[in-house]
């Protein structure tokens, strides 16, 4: 939307321009401009260029040519974002805030949505990543309209849309070392004007990076992936009533993660591991949501979603990471093997009214409810050193969340040229956890309740104002609060945890330049981070504490470019996050309460994140032959916030090469990801109540083939 009116564009555009030495190569090429970037975080779609809101948005285009296949992918692509994957877990931080931690009272900092479903876990936000119409990664805290547990950012998935009156297909298939196979089919069917049915299913499977030389048989690392969904899209009343009816199914099976001992007295191989205890990971799940729309006029909607969401999690592990250790005492909190089952069925609710057309005022209100309920069972056989045979050691528990809000945001031109946000929103959460340990002692009729339920409450929101020089440019200014609600600590005599605040003063800007043949945004900010839930392990349970606070100053820069057959990218993310206070928190190496100094680096907080990349399109044979190089860079950063050698992440660079021919309705690509083979950590684990920490290690050098034909309209 733009109420502007032509302006000349600022000396510091072209000086831009002229500094990057792209002006030649835009003469000397033929003419081409960069498509529109669509955004939908605020309900509507909007123009990227025109909210405040510092954001990598991927298109289908984007995710293909960069060779983003599953959600971890999205660090080497967006800067100030650091992703850990570790066993059922995919941990996501951005400018350095988010969650490291699994468990069933523990929650994210980074909200993740798809198809405007919120996915409140970590557990089952790694199985989407297929049929993708675009990806926005949103940095800073989404306090209004994404609410609680969303300090850190907020991604946003969008699946393609079911087309009315069109019946298409597509299908993608991949084949790679380590016997890598991943089919992937999609089909629209318009049976009307006014109904379609979208379908979607992959098949992903690929052995271990990792060699297993242990008798357990196991293939820790490997992936086995089935996953479908459906989309039914009806309207009526010329258009002024939709509703779709989205369905999803996962199953995800591998034999959990190959995690190297530190202390491998066997080989100092990282891709050789050795374990006798049998491995496992297994995910089941489906989700299901109606989302309604009626214009109740040309200029206002009503929007609902109600979502139902059910999933589980089944993992056994060798809990020394070793094939010689003997068995264990029967209530030892390290078991010699450990099998863990944690179910989540959820309930969400969400309703909207906003403001449609192309209006002065925009607007939005919103409620949203979620009730849900986490059955976890932990059973170790200390005695077995294969397979769980009996359980001597057993910790049933039972968590129940419930998260009310309202909220409303308003952007408001005062003028052809300046714009003002307000957004507010009022959150209440409450938690309780219940838990038996067997064996042991006989508990007295409700004892079982681990402490009082952890009830939080907080006025969150966003304060603005933009300034739409041009059409081509606009600087924008923001004060925006986001906070982690408080939660119910697993182990007894251990208090409640308190929520978490974020409030982050941003400034930056949005700029169109050489003839919309270059996209060049910016942002800085500094981030006043209070009560920081940390994660640890106490007495091998997982144990959140709130730290004094933290403070952090940073700032990304983005570069797109289309200049005739050349195309660029590059992303830069700068964070400096530190304590802003000494705190003291649980060393989980030690299992000792210690004091953080003033001034230690926060966890998750790389100094430096870098992506760049370059393609160029030649006309061959009736078709389009595109070599591409990118190169991504994640800074070190610290596991927890006690630097030893089993809490470094190293920084690594890697770089990926493919060489694509399009034609007509088909597509063939030759790919090599980590082309240098570069052997590097992507994660470190601590102890944990299943198993002795270790280290994963990041993909060693994968290559292929990938095909895909598109069929129809």
């Amino acid at each position: 939307m733009s109420h502007i009116h032509s302006l000349p564009a600022p000396r510091v555009a072209a000086a831009v321009a002229l500094a990057l030495g792209l002006a030649p190569l835009a003469q000397a090429a033929e003419e081409t401009t960069l498509e529109e970037v669509i955004i939908t975080a605020e309900r509507r779609e909007q123009n990227l260029q025109d909210i405040p809101i510092s954001a990598t948005v991927l298109s289908a285009a984007d995710l293909d040519k960069r060779g983003v296949t599953d959600l971890n992918d999205i660090q080497t692509v967006a800067p100030a974002v650091a992703i850990n994957v570790v066993n059922r877990s995919t941990f996501v931080n951005i400018r350095g805030v988010g969650i490291a931690q699994s468990a069933p009272t523990s929650n994210p900092g980074v909200a993740f949505y798809i198809d405007g479903q919120l996915i409140p876990h970590e557990q089952f936000i790694g199985q989407a990543f297929y049929d993708i119409s675009s990806v926005e990664v949103l940095r800073g805290p989404q306090g209004t309209l994404t609410g609680q547990n969303s300090t850190g950012g907020a991604i946003y998935v969008r699946t393609p849309a079911p087309k009315f009156g069109q019946y298409s297909a597509s299908f993608e298939q991949t084949f790679g070392n380590y016997s890598w196979i991943r089919s992937i089919g999609a089909a629209n069917l318009g049976f009307t004007d006014n109904l379609a049915l979208r379908v979607a299913a992959v098949y992903d499977d690929r052995d271990s990076f990792t060699d297993n030389i242990g008798p357990s048989g196991s293939n820790p690392g490997n992936v086995g992936l089935k996953s479908g969904r459906a989309n039914l899209a009806y309207r009526a009343l010329d258009g002024r009533f939709t509703a779709n009816l989205r369905l999803e199914y996962f199953d995800w099976q591998t034999d959990n993660n190959a995690v190297k001992n530190r202390n491998d007295a066997v080989t100092s191989d990282p891709f050789t591991i050795e374990e006798d205890g049998r491995s496992f990971m297994d995910q089941q799940g489906h989700r299901k949501s109606l989302e309604l729309r009626y214009d109740l006029t040309d200029s206002m909607q009503l929007r609902a979603l109600s979502s139902r969401q059910r999933g589980k999690t089944e993992d056994q592990t060798d809990g020394d990471r070793t094939a010689t250790a003997l068995p264990q005492p029967p209530n030892a909190n390290v078991g010699r093997v450990a099998y863990a089952r944690t179910g989540f069925k959820t309930w969400l609710h969400e309703l909207n009214l906003l403001s449609t057309g192309e209006g002065r005022v925009q607007w939005v209100l919103g409620a949203f409810y979620m009730h849900e309920g986490i059955p976890v069972s932990l059973l170790r056989d200390n005695r077995n050193t294969r397979d769980f045979v009996q359980s001597n050691s057993t910790i049933i528990t039972h968590a129940e969340n419930e998260s009310k809000s309202g909220f409303g945001q308003i952007n408001a031109f005062i003028s052809d040229t300046v714009e003002l946000i307000g957004g507010l929103r009022y959150s209440k959460d409450t938690q309780s956890y219940n838990r038996i340990a067997l064996p042991g002692p006989p508990l007295p009729a409700g004892t079982d309740r681990i402490g009082p339920p952890a009830s939080s409450s907080e006025w969150t929101g966003k304060a603005g104002a933009n300034w739409h020089v041009t059409d081509d440019l606009m600087y924008y200014g923001t004060i925006s609060r986001g906070y982690k609600a408080g939660g119910v600590n697993l182990t007894l005599g251990t208090p409640n945890f308190a929520p978490e605040k974020n409030t982050v003063y941003e400034g930056g800007f949005k700029s169109t330049l050489a003839d919309k043949r270059l996209r060049l945004n910016g942002s800085f900010f500094y981030s006043d981070y209070k009560d920081i839930q940390f994660s640890s392990l106490f007495n091998a349970l997982p144990l959140t504490q709130n730290a004094a606070s933290g403070k952090a100053v940073g700032g990304e820069l983005e570069l797109t470019g289309r200049f005739g057959a050349w195309g660029v990218n590059a992303g830069l993310g700068y964070l400096d996050a530190e304590f802003a206070k000494a705190a003291s928190i649980v060393n989980t190496v030690t299992n000792v309460q210690t004091l953080v100094p003033k001034g230690a680096s926060l966890p998750f907080s790389p100094e430096l994140t870098l992506n760049a990349g370059i393609d160029y399109a030649f006309e061959v044979g009736g078709g389009r032959l595109t070599p591409r190089v990118q190169w991504s860079h994640v800074g070190s950063q610290l596991a927890t916030p006690f630097p030893t050698v089993a809490t470094l992440v190293p920084s690594r660079s890697l770089v990926d090469v493919r060489l694509t021919y399009e034609r007509d309705n088909w597509q063939v690509e030759a790919f090599s990801n980590n082309v240098a083979d570069k052997t590097y950590i992507a994660s470190q684990l601590q102890n944990s109540t299943s198993a002795t920490g270790g280290i994963i290690y990041g993909a060693p050098r994968q290559y292929g083939l990938r095909a895909k034909v598109n069929f129809g309209d």
